[in-house]
């Protein structure tokens, strides 16, 4: 994968029509035009905040897709960038409803933190999703015990009620996979993963069953990073890129923390996490070999 994550900027608006095409990502896509159209205009971000009565930390957050959109702002926008003509007013003005409306996860905000539902709104518009995992299982190949599992170390006083949504929120990003068109998860594990008895051994033999299933899926890839590689250029932690099929969204790095994500998008830093991801997948087996690597250590349990 050495796509580029900068690409080139279309000379009209990208409106996602796709079947999976997020409000986050929708979000984005409008954000980024109104960008362009106020940079090309040489207009400050203090002078746009002042259309719409608001400061310039809005329009920031509006051009990066972090916050929702009113008709009346957008109108106002492109006004001040002279965008006159009604069909390319239309085009941006309709991509408002769009934006604005809640995914299918919003019905977990009750166990859905601000900065995850950020992610979560992106993967469901990825083409292509990357992961490297040094501790657990990624959640969109995690079975449903050793996603309980794995939640129970974070939320050790949580009720079973809130137990139950999360494992839920979980498994319901997992239809992804099997999406009439699916993103490509490939997703390399270190050896830890697999040796760490989360849940006990049931529990783990269980997800390696759900991992020997995942990985007849054609739009997935799983490699094994042994422990015999030594050190490698991942050492610092777990992190995904998610690849999109919108020529407006670059590449985006996402590294989680224990109460807050980063989220990398300047492409020098993703070009970092790309090559990073390269030599990973050169040091792991390859992914021919992973179904035999799996049954071999789910006989070792």
């Amino acid at each position: 994968m050495t796509r580029s994550p900068a690409h080139a900027e279309p000379a009209d608006p990208v409106l996602m029509t796709g079947p999976r095409g997020s409000s986050t990502v929708l979000r984005i896509v409008l954000g980024a035009q109104l960008r362009r159209l106020r940079e090309a205009r040489h207009i400050t971000l203090e002078q746009a905040g002042r259309t719409i009565r608001a400061s310039h930390s809005k329009i920031s957050r509006m051009e990066l897709g972090r916050v929702g959109f009113r008709i009346r702002d957008v109108a106002d926008l492109l006004t001040l960038y002279g965008v006159l003509d009604d069909g390319e007013r239309g085009a941006l003005l309709g991509l408002v409803g769009q934006a604005n409306q809640p995914g299918w996860w919003h019905n977990y905000g009750d166990v859905l933190p601000n900065w995850f539902e950020t992610y979560v709104g992106l993967e469901e518009s990825a083409s292509v999703i990357r992961n490297y995992e040094v501790q657990f299982v990624p959640g969109l190949l995690q079975s449903e015990e050793y996603a309980r599992a794995v939640i129970r170390l974070g939320h050790a006083d949580a009720s079973e009620e809130e137990i139950r949504r999360r494992v839920g929120l979980r498994t319901a990003r997992q239809r992804l996979l099997r999406a009439p068109e699916p993103p490509h998860l490939w997703a390399v594990l270190d050896e830890a993963v697999l040796r760490r008895p989360l849940g006990g051994p049931e529990v783990m033999r269980g997800q390696i069953d759900h991992l020997l299933d995942a990985v007849e899926l054609p739009n997935v890839t799983v490699q094994i990073a042994p422990f015999s590689i030594g050190g490698h250029a991942a050492a610092g932690g777990p992190f995904s890129i998610l690849r999109f099929a919108q020529p407006d969204l670059p590449d985006i790095v996402y590294t989680e923390q224990l109460t807050s994500a980063v989220y990398l998008e300047k492409r020098d830093e993703v070009e970092r996490y790309l090559e990073v991801m390269e030599r990973l997948c050169i040091a792991a087996e390859p992914a021919s070999e992973t179904a035999a690597i799996l049954t071999r250590i789910r006989a070792e349990l």
